[in-house]
């Protein structure tokens, strides 16, 4: 299964060795699950990773950085996208070009009106509800 995390679900691993966005990568392996992100989101994650603390920092180096694969954020879709959050549509468009399974977020500011539905076949959810969703 292809995971596609935001920024937020990045940081939320790097920061806390518990909760659902660090689960994702503890059982990733096991369970089958390839975790991608976009360099956009990549990159938006290590300019807050200081904000996060110092321990988020070694989690970010040993645990999230070397787990997660990292794509070209696309910013073209062969069809219309209609989505007010425009700093997070390359975050959409780029899950749904590497024919992602799910796209997990934290942000829900952005992304409220989208999680919990989908986009083009594409689910969008918290790690928390992809995990009960998945048992």
């Amino acid at each position: 299964m292809r995971l596609f995390l935001d920024s937020s679900v990045l940081l939320a691993a790097a920061g806390s060795s518990k909760g659902a966005s660090r689960l994702l990568f503890d059982h990733a392996a096991s369970r089958g699950w390839q975790l991608l992100t976009a360099d956009y989101c990549l990159r938006e994650a290590e300019f807050n990773l200081p904000k996060v603390g110092k321990k988020a920092e070694l989690g970010w180096n040993a645990i999230i950085r070397p787990a997660v694969v990292t794509t070209v954020t696309r910013l073209t879709l062969d069809r219309p996208l209609i989505y007010r959050a425009t700093k997070d549509r390359p975050v959409v468009i780029s899950a749904l070009s590497q024919k992602a399974d799910y796209l997990l977020t934290l942000d829900r500011d952005d992304f409220h009106d989208l999680l919990g539905r989908s986009v083009y076949g594409l689910p969008i959810r918290t790690p928390g509800e992809f995990l009960r969703e998945i048992g």
